[in-house]
């Protein structure tokens, strides 16, 4: 009698809960087909061929400082000091192109306020009124003291200076400080071999400054075309060695050599970081032969190994 009951109870439970009225239940198992149905859609996960090196030799540079990367896996290929501080010289440009690149439109006309003399400059005159795009190549093409400074002081230097340090601490560039926009020696003033691979890395994202980055050559001119500037790239290896795309140079005489370069082999990227180098541009092209000769890729999604030595 006991069991009988026990079974009519949860009968009437049960036609209570989903008898196909208003029954909150009801709805909710008989019309959400998102309970039953499995999702129609799954993402695809792209892997990056993974890098490995095929022999123990490594790269011969005079440079005291070294990172070498995969660019699109970010995998280290080889590295030497590479989270020891070192002067920045010009490489800091590339976080003074990245930080403009935030705060103006290319086609913003910015005026002359200050001339820099110091080391390399593009001639810039006072009062001059120029777009930032051209400011941009003047700051990476010719490496211009006088350009990096007024993309700075149009927007106030302490401040851009401050944006461009917390630029660095969001990429995770954690031995990096700056106290200039051109690179110029500055007490307290340092960065790391990895940290340049960060930016460069990031400077790489934006197509208009990789484009700048790789040009030789280029003339530009002011708002109303009455000073011309012609610009030529510091980088050596532009031209000279199939694959390099240009970055950045640094030099001063306490920071010694340096050179961040970006190299594609058969459709592989690297950053190539050379630190405080006695001859920086051979030290890359020995860098780029030993990439050639000595990194292989498997294919994960193919489970293939290959070499980017070209056949």
């Amino acid at each position: 009698m006991k069991t009988r009951f026990i079974l009519l109870y949860i009968f009437y439970v049960l036609l209570f809960l989903f008898y196909p009225g208003d029954s909150y239940y009801f709805h909710i198992f008989a019309y959400n087909r998102d309970l039953f149905e499995k999702p129609t859609t799954v993402s695809e996960i792209k892997l990056h061929p993974i890098p490995y090196l095929k022999s123990p030799v490594v790269p011969e540079v005079t440079a005291e400082g070294v990172y070498i990367v995969d660019l699109p896996s970010f995998t280290p290929l080889y590295e030497k000091r590479a989270q020891e501080k070192f002067l920045p010289a010009s490489t800091n440009k590339i976080m003074t192109a990245l930080v403009a690149s935030d705060v103006y439109l290319p086609d913003d006309v910015v005026q002359v306020k200050n001339i820099v003399t110091i080391g390399q400059t593009m001639g810039l005159v006072e009062n001059e009124r120029i777009s930032v795009e051209n400011l941009l190549y003047g700051t990476l093409i010719h490496s211009g003291n006088d350009a990096a400074q007024a993309l700075a002081d149009n927007y106030g230097t302490d401040l851009f200076v401050t944006l461009m340090n917390e630029k660095a601490k969001k990429l995770g560039m954690a031995h990096t400080l700056y106290k200039n926009p051109a690179g110029l020696d500055d007490f307290g003033q340092y960065t790391s071999p990895f940290d340049l691979a960060l930016a460069a890395r990031e400077l790489l994202k934006n197509k208009f400054l990789r484009k700048v980055v790789s040009i030789k050559e280029i003339t530009i001119a002011d708002e109303n075309f009455e000073q011309f500037h012609k610009l030529t790239n510091v980088n050596k290896l532009l031209g000279e060695v199939h694959g390099v795309g240009g970055l950045k140079t640094g030099y001063t005489e306490n920071a010694g050599e340096n050179l961040v370069s970006f190299y594609k082999k058969n459709g592989h990227e690297f950053i190539i970081v050379i630190v405080k180098s006695a001859d920086r541009f051979e030290d890359t092209k020995n860098v780029v032969q030993w990439i050639n000769e000595a990194v292989g890729y498997t294919d994960y999604s193919s489970n293939q190994s290959f070499s980017t030595a070209g056949t």
